[in-house]
């Protein structure tokens, strides 16, 4: 354990441990290694402080500690959350020629993340065709998502391609590509997609949502049914839906699947896993308490909008950590600036 790691178990309990708190540790170390440097930098990327890892990275080389392919990994991931496409593209030739680093498929597969999410997919088709190295699934999907982004299906179909011979068997690529069909309307091919679903014996993996309260975990999963308090999260439901009415909010059906009534759609939106935990972190604390919910999956779009304007009507602080980082919700805003 390095000295960073050592100072944070002895000096914080660590269900309280904060972004505020690490880096009040941080600013304690005399002479800090490349490390703790890289502890902080992917803190702050992972909450959403694309800025603040910036320029904590130039303080970095400011203070002469040499950055390491760690290092650069963590500061292209927050240029992917914040959609700094000229800094990253600047980081990865800096890591190759003034570093004399070799690129990893991760940092690659940051570099196809960044160009896409800015809908330069060509681009990063083309450095995807230029790896000296062969693609892994996560590159791939980095690019099946911006296309879905984006609704470039003939690129989604290449991707798609890739992932189905590396014979990846998370159902996730596969229902994205279903919805990559349905947003164009091409129904045969939404059709086609479940069926190789099927054949290949693959479902879309389940939503779970976790929230800890008083030293206990509660787990959720879609329209879950089973928690003692199911009751009175089904109320603090129907307050939720009163208080988004009033707002102006229309559900955003997108992800959910064609065939289904615009009124299931609703409902099936309305009862994601993380909604679920957070209405019960409503009811089971008080009034100010930060509400810390973790997700298996990437948070929708319908539930990333929710979660801003619950925040504002309950006058609660809500981070949720999906499957890539943290959304910090606060005053009807997130962290994320709804680049993600």
């Amino acid at each position: 354990m390095n000295c960073f790691h050592q100072m944070l178990s002895e000096n914080i309990n660590p269900n309280e441990i904060t972004l505020e708190s690490a880096e009040n540790v941080f600013n304690k170390l005399q002479n800090a290694d490349v490390v703790a440097w890289n502890a902080m930098i992917m803190g702050f990327s992972m909450n959403g402080q694309s800025k603040t890892t910036l320029k904590l990275f130039a303080h970095m080389k400011m203070e002469s500690v040499v950055p390491n392919e760690i290092t650069i990994l963590g500061v292209l991931c927050a240029c992917v959350h914040a959609g700094f496409v000229y800094e990253g593209q600047e980081l990865f030739n800096l890591m190759v020629k003034d570093l004399g680093l070799a690129p990893r498929v991760e940092h690659y597969g940051c570099m196809v993340d960044l160009l896409g999410r800015a809908g330069l997919l060509d681009e990063a088709y083309e450095l995807i065709q230029a790896m000296p190295m062969e693609p892994h699934t996560g590159v791939w999907g980095a690019l099946l998502g911006a296309c879905k982004l984006h609704k470039n299906v003939e690129l989604a179909e290449m991707a798609i391609k890739h992932l189905n011979e590396l014979e990846h068997e998370d159902g996730g690529y596969l229902t994205m590509m279903s919805n990559i069909y349905t947003n164009a309307g091409r129904w045969d091919d939404v059709a086609k997609t479940r069926e190789m679903m099927s054949q290949k014996g693959v479902d879309k993996v389940r939503g779970c949502s976790s929230i800890e309260v008083n030293g206990e975990i509660h787990e959720f999963g879609a329209e879950d049914k089973v928690h003692p308090l199911v009751k009175e999260i089904h109320e603090m439901i129907d307050e939720i839906c009163s208080r988004l009415r009033m707002a102006g909010h229309v559900a955003s059906r997108n992800e959910v699947f064609f065939d289904v009534e615009d009124e299931e759609k609703d409902k099936a939106l309305l009862y994601h896993s993380e909604k679920m935990a957070v209405a019960f972190g409503l009811i089971a604390t008080t009034k100010g308490t930060v509400i810390r919910v973790v997700k298996n999956l990437r948070i929708c779009g319908d539930c990333h909008a929710v979660m801003k304007l619950i925040s504002k009507a309950f006058e609660r602080e809500i981070v949720i950590r999906d499957r890539s980082r943290f959304h910090h919700f606060k005053n009807g805003c997130c962290s994320c600036g709804d680049y993600w």
